[in-house]
């Protein structure tokens, strides 16, 4: 676990150099933050009663999910663990004496987290100071916060197994691009990365809902803006802790199965 903790902070600490970048990518979060509310305002104003949710709930929704974006979306990946496989170089990989889930595990979770902490505290703090109905409200709360930080950890490490299986679809495939075009928009859509589930029709939120989709951003976003309360809270942390196990267990497989096929030639 040391080695683990060790790789993760070096890993965040590498993440933390790029500010240009993050800069950038905090203006670009600011842009869009602001034409999906006004594009919320205009559909509320007709008839606010018709909508799931409360302008300002959808309002703390977009801000949140601006902020944690390069924590909870889908398509953050490294190309260079897919070209370690094409490459043959994973072989360097297999010589380490850890396991090559928990590295790769590792190494994702902490790219997420070092963009994260560039990008998420100024996207708060202009939210949190903007006028109503342009600002983002606080939680219900005391508990509710608590909860969303619990979902919030959780839904970042489901999003990260997840892209594990796709990490390693490589080792059955000459080229996982095909695969990554399909499964990366896919999965932001159903998991709430476009419009939120609530505003879905109910048989399909609530399959989404009961799948890991549901317990990516949707979770900690809904909980926070007081969408998921009550009995349905606790559904939805132990929905997220199921689907926790059982993607990284199908990550592991996939990995212990694909080394088996796996060939390395060179000398």
């Amino acid at each position: 676990m040391r080695t683990y903790w060790v790789f993760f902070k070096m890993r965040v600490i590498n993440g933390l150099q790029y500010r240009t970048a993050a800069w950038a990518g905090v203006f670009t979060q600011f842009f869009w933050g602001f034409m999906e509310i006004q594009l919320y305002r205009v559909l509320y104003a007709a008839n606010p009663e018709r909508f799931p949710m409360a302008l300002s709930g959808i309002v703390s929704y977009i801000w949140l999910r601006q902020a944690l974006l390069a924590l909870l979306n889908t398509w953050t990946i490294e190309n260079e663990l897919f070209t370690t496989v094409l490459d043959g170089s994973v072989a360097y990989e297999l010589c380490r004496p850890s396991s090559l889930y928990g590295m790769w595990y590792t190494r994702t979770i902490a790219l997420r987290v070092s963009r994260v902490l560039l990008r998420c505290l100024p996207i708060l703090l202009v939210a949190a100071l903007l006028p109503a109905p342009w600002g983002m409200n606080a939680p219900a709360s005391a508990g509710a916060f608590v909860w969303f930080a619990v979902s919030l950890a959780l839904a970042a490490c489901v999003t990260v197994a997840y892209t594990m299986i796709i990490y390693f679809s490589c080792f059955y495939t000459t080229s996982a691009d095909g695969l990554r075009a399909v499964l990366m928009p896919m999965s932001d859509l159903m998991s709430g990365g476009y419009i939120p589930l609530p505003f879905l029709p109910a048989w399909l939120q609530r399959t989404l809902e009961l799948s890991p989709f549901g317990a990516m951003q949707n979770a900690p976003l809904r909980i926070y803006s007081g969408d998921i309360a009550g009995a349905a809270l606790m559904e939805t942390i132990a929905l997220q802790l199921f689907w926790l196990a059982a993607l990284g267990a199908v990550g592991y497989i996939m990995q212990q199965r694909g080394l088996k096929r796996l060939s390395v030639a060179g000398g």
